[in-house]
């Protein structure tokens, strides 16, 4: 798996910590946990879609893009990441921002990532819920074409197979990581949303033969869903390293039970996994991403799936900075 074939920007502080958890291991009586800090990555505080930007943004440049666009939720973690990389390239960035929650709230539609988008220099234009995205991005595209912009796109969490690249390479340092210092890993879980973080992941162990099997706690679409999606993607970016055929369906493990009403809206068990990272640790988890994967992690070694003597590495896939745009649900 020689990833220096494709083009990258290097940008990202790599390569992250990885730390073990003392103090939550202890609490849940379970398996040894372990963090690996992808929220530490850099950039406008960090998070897992710097390490796909790296490649996207360096594919964008190979283009000769002036203008870069994306599209995420409001408090889109990926939309601030884009809008950084822009902003240090010296690119234009314009960003489609999907009202997915319905929330008024001046804090969630203002601040946290929607303040630092702006800040980044940055505009956004917003879309109400149930729109192909995608599609609504490619026709604003064509307009600033028409207009003589070199756009180029980027698909909702930079989730495509150049994105993936970035986590391919995370595979690969997290077992680099673990070989260093006699750490046997037997199990990862993350956060899954756009599918390019674990489709990635996936496809570098299995490069590796690192027989690391990998949860993805679902923060949006049910099991059934999001493992045909992580699958497809998965097998394309193999195609692209040259490992066609190497990740089966088998390979690809998502949990939906832990989304609750739907993607953005916070949850009282993710909520609790925010307090308990920050009062145990100091670690600052997010309400839509990492503290859902962070609370199947707690409810799976509480049900005893994941055991005593095991060894367990939560990634940590950043967003904090969103925290500020859920006050309400924080103080409540």
């Amino acid at each position: 798996m020689h990833l220096a074939r494709f083009p990258r920007v290097h940008l990202a502080h790599l390569p992250t910590p990885l730390e073990r958890m003392d103090r939550l291991s202890e609490a849940l009586g379970g398996p040894e946990i372990w963090i690996k800090r992808d929220d530490c990555t850099g950039l406008s505080t960090g998070g897992n879609k710097t390490r796909k930007l790296e490649f996207l943004m360096a594919e964008a440049q190979a283009e000769g893009a002036d203008l870069v666009m994306t599209q995420g939720a409001t408090q889109s973690n990926h939309a601030r990441q884009t809008a950084a990389f822009a902003a240090r390239l010296g690119m234009n960035c314009h960003i489609l921002l999907e009202d997915r929650t319905g929330y008024k709230d001046e804090n969630y539609n203002h601040n946290g990532n929607v303040l630092l988008d702006v800040l980044h220099g940055a505009t956004y234009e917003t879309r109400n819920a149930g729109l192909d995205m995608n599609a609504e991005m490619e026709l604003v595209a064509e307009n600033f074409r028409k207009q003589g912009k070199k756009v180029y796109t980027i698909p909702g969490g930079g989730s495509n197979t150049t994105g993936a690249l970035g986590y391919a390479n995370c595979a690969l340092e997290l077992v680099g990581q673990a070989n260093d210092r006699g750490l046997v890993i037997d199990h990862i879980v993350h956060a899954t949303g756009s599918t390019g973080t674990q489709a990635g992941l996936v496809t570098g162990l299995k490069a590796l033969n690192a027989n690391i099997p990998v949860m993805g706690i679902s923060v949006r679409a049910a099991k059934a869903v999001q493992e045909e999606n992580v699958f497809k993607l998965a097998s394309a970016t193999a195609d692209v390293l040259g490992c066609p055929g190497i990740v089966s369906a088998q390979d690809i493990a998502a949990n939906s039970d832990y989304v609750g009403e739907g993607y953005g809206l916070p949850t009282e068990a993710g909520i609790d996994a925010i307090r308990m990272f920050a009062k145990l640790e100091g670690l600052l988890l997010d309400p839509v991403y990492s503290s859902k994967g962070a609370a199947g992690l707690i409810d799976l070694i509480r049900k005893g799936h994941y055991k005593k003597g095991e060894r367990v590495v939560f990634l940590h896939t950043g967003g904090s900075v969103s925290l500020f745009g859920y006050l309400n649900a924080l103080t409540a």
